[in-house]
């Protein structure tokens, strides 16, 4: 199971960092159409239809992997307290009953929709230009598998927690700043929980100094 886990994990990073440049793509052709439109008074007719397939393609196809990172938002108010066993025993449940029913509905519903497309070479209705966009809606398949193909490796995940008692260690990846300056903060409390810390008593404002008497 874990070489299965490795090899999911792997393909959805791969295919989510090959994609991340669609992110590039996306901001260059909005900047461009900014100074175009409010600086040269000429704005194209193919900017919209490029941002949407740009963020949409990013959007669809980092979905395997941010469930691979277990990044998807969760209202975990009572998930956090399970032990680890008890949450597997939920997740499992919920892979089971609603991810792979909804993810192979999109899948099937997907190929109709996208065959469909293919078959007389659909083009984009918002704008003049006629771009093609059949190629664009391929992404649903595409991602509805790679769903799939990580959906089985976390199903692998909530068996060998069961197990063994335990999560398997996530893949290590990119973690968000907060994330890192808050466990930099905890690192560094522990570093100097044993030293040794000096009191300072502060002087009495109307006495004497300390060690020292009247003259």
């Amino acid at each position: 199971m874990n070489h299965y886990i490795r090899f999911a994990d792997s393909l959805s990073a791969w295919v989510a960092k090959a994609f991340a440049w669609c992110v590039m793509v996306m901001t260059l052709g909005v900047s461009y159409e900014v100074f175009v439109r409010y600086g040269l008074r000429s704005p194209t007719v193919w900017a919209f239809d490029v941002s949407y397939m740009m963020y949409g393609t990013l959007f669809m196809l980092g979905g395997a992997y941010t469930l691979s990172r277990d990044a998807h938002v969760r209202a975990d108010i009572f998930y956090r307290l399970m032990p680890p066993r008890s949450q597997a025993a939920l997740e499992l449940f919920l892979y089971i009953t609603f991810f792979f029913p909804g993810v192979l509905a999109l899948i099937f519903a997907g190929w109709k929709y996208v065959s469909r497309s293919w078959r007389y070479h659909e083009v984009s209705t918002m704008s003049p230009a006629n771009i093609p966009i059949y190629q664009f809606k391929t992404v649903i398949i595409v991602a509805g598998v790679l769903l799939v193909i990580q959906g089985i490796a976390q199903v692998m995940r909530c068996l060998i927690c069961l197990r063994r008692g335990d999560w398997p260690p996530p893949p290590r990846d990119v973690e968000e700043l907060e994330k890192m300056l808050m466990e930099e903060k905890s690192l560094e409390v522990l570093r100097h929980s044993g030293e040794a810390v000096d009191v300072v008593v502060p002087e009495p404002l109307d006495g004497p100094a300390r060690g020292g008497g009247e003259r």
